[in-house]
C-alpha cells in the first residue's frame, strides 16, 4: 500500500467522523435511542466483516488477533444495544396492577 492510498483513506475517515458528529448533533433527543437501536443492528454487518477478516489463519498473527477482537467488540455492541432497546420499550408498556383482595 502506498502513501497516497493511506492518505486518501485517512481523509475519508476524518471527513466521515465530522459528518457523523454533525448529523448526530442535529437529531432531537427523543430520537436518539431508536437511532442507536438501528445503528446497533448495522453493527451486525461489522461482525460479518470481522469474521471474514479473521478467516482461518494457519497461524496466529496480528490480523487474526485484531479480527477476533473486532468480533468480540462488535458482538458486545450488538447485544448491549438490543438490551438497551428492550429496556426502553419496557418503559412504554403498561404495568399490571395487582388486585386487592
Amino acid at each position: 500500500m502506498d502513501t497516497g492510498t493511506i492518505i486518501i483513506g485517512l481523509t475519508i475517515f476524518v471527513l466521515a467522523c465530522f459528518a457523523g458528529a454533525e448529523l448526530i448533533s442535529k437529531v432531537p433527543q427523543t430520537l436518539h435511542t431508536p437511532l442507536m437501536s438501528a445503528s446497533n443492528a448495522i453493527s451486525g454487518v461489522a461482525i460479518l466483516g470481522a469474521l471474514l477478516a479473521t478467516g482461518r489463519p494457519e497461524s496466529i498473527n496480528a490480523e487474526s488477533i485484531l479480527g477476533f477482537c473486532a468480533v468480540v467488540f462488535a458482538t458486545v455492541n450488538v447485544v448491549g444495544g438490543y438490551m438497551v432497546t428492550d429496556r426502553m420499550l419496557q418503559m412504554f408498556k403498561k404495568k399490571k396492577r395487582k388486585k386487592k383482595e
